[in-house]
């Protein structure tokens, strides 16, 4: 026989035995199938059963559901939806537990009034906090607050108390004993104040600034709702609805991040402080000379950014599923929560 013609043969064979093994798969999943249509189980049940058995939607719509194809859309969804479960606990089960010991550098601006800014300079040199009165500047200072004038606020004898560089639960204890002398000096705040925390961010990758963003954008409804209402979005810290996260997730650099800010620090969450200071600032809690609100306020933002690290939270995450945050934690924010919703 010719090499031609064995060729031939062979092929014909070989095209033979394909479409055998072809029918012999298509009557064993035609077997499947009509086994689990016999079944005396729900039609849930069935549907779930025979897309996993590889079915396209419509062809279960019309096999189960009378064609009905939004009802097994539904079934589809939430299997997706429990196969992402699955995936992200066994993805929690394997990865080490994160570890969120503040030892951040950190840095806060508190905007109040009904105090003179030389006898607060006094009263803080006097409890041994280093402080000096200068002008309206941005300069950054390792080794003593700053107070100065800021035109945004109302009220009288208004000043901004800005902190040095400082480092961890050792600069909260700093900041705890600034709190003391505010309240001697009966410092008070009104809707026109702000509290802003800057976060160290030099170590920041791309991924850690989305992850971030996303985060605190997920999570904006919760926030709002611990904070005072004349922080929820107003022109010195605007919300994040307008930036969506598609923009976000398609940004190549942090510049073109800061660009779907519109380079404007006035957000809730400020890009613009990384370019000047190789920070992050958050402009969104009320002003305050709280010391528990403060410092519950930082631990939750250097919570946050821990976990922006290693992921983000989902859409629609509660209060009381914020990863990061303990028990007590969110007993906290719940009450504030209740507190500011009368």
């Amino acid at each position: 026989m010719p090499a031609s013609a064995m060729k031939v043969y062979f092929l014909i064979a070989e095209c033979s035995l394909s479409y055998a093994k072809n029918i012999q798969k298509t009557k064993i999943m035609n077997e499947q199938i009509q086994s689990i249509l016999n079944e005396n189980g729900t039609k849930t049940s069935k549907i779930r059963k025979l897309l996993a058995l590889g079915l396209t939607r419509r062809q279960v719509a019309d096999l189960v559901a009378n064609g009905n194809y939004g009802f097994v859309q539904n079934v589809y969804k939430r299997m997706m939806q429990g196969v992402a479960d699955t995936a992200a606990q066994a993805a929690a089960a394997i990865a080490p537990a994160l570890d969120y010991t503040f030892n951040r550098n950190f840095g806060v601006e508190i905007e109040a009034c009904n105090c003179t800014r030389d006898r607060l300079a006094r009263e803080l040199t006097a409890a041994g906090i280093s402080v000096q009165v200068e002008g309206y500047n941005h300069t950054d200072h390792a080794d003593h607050w700053k107070l100065v004038t800021d035109a945004s606020l109302c009220g009288n004898d208004t000043f901004e108390l800005v902190s040095p560089i400082l480092h961890g639960e050792q600069g909260l204890e700093e900041l705890e004993k600034v709190c003391w002398v505010l309240d001697l000096c009966e410092v008070r705040v009104n809707d026109s104040c702000g509290l802003h925390v800057h976060m160290d961010a030099a170590e920041f990758d791309l991924a850690t600034w989305k992850n971030l963003i996303l985060t605190y954008k997920r999570l904006e409804g919760v926030i709002d709702r611990f904070m005072p209402r004349s922080r929820r979005n107003n022109r010195y810290c605007k919300g994040l609805t307008a930036v969506t996260e598609a923009t976000i997730n398609h940004a190549a650099t942090i510049g073109q991040l800061r660009a779907a800010f519109n380079n404007n620090r006035y957000h809730k969450v400020n890009l613009e402080a990384y370019a000047r200071h190789r920070t992050v600032e958050f402009r969104q809690h009320g002003g305050s000379t709280n010391f528990t609100k403060m410092s519950a306020w930082i631990h939750f933002l250097a919570k946050m950014i821990i976990f922006a690290k290693q992921g983000m939270v989902r859409t629609g995450t509660t209060l009381q599923n914020i990863p990061f945050l303990t028990d007590s934690e969110k007993l906290y924010f719940s009450l504030r929560t209740k507190k500011l919703a009368v």
